[in-house]
């Protein structure tokens, strides 16, 4: 049995804050958004493993757009 492909944190808001280079939705950077369907599901894990931080930060900053698709 084969694992589930790991998800997109996509939310469609795809806004980049230029302080820090992440998108005010998905906290990812304009590389990982770009190499994302390239990346294998280990470099994904990685990626996911960072959102809580930088969303936290973009939170604090007043910056985080959640909308109902956020799965973390």
């Amino acid at each position: 049995m084969s694992a589930l492909p790991v998800p997109s944190p996509c939310n469609s808001v795809c806004r980049i804050d230029p302080a820090s280079g992440w998108c005010m939705g998905c906290a990812r950077s304009l590389d990982e958004i770009a190499a994302w369907s390239r990346m294998g599901d280990e470099g994904k894990r990685v990626v996911w493993a960072q959102l809580p931080a930088r969303r936290e930060a973009l939170r604090q900053r007043g910056l985080l757009v959640l909308t109902g698709k956020v799965r973390a």
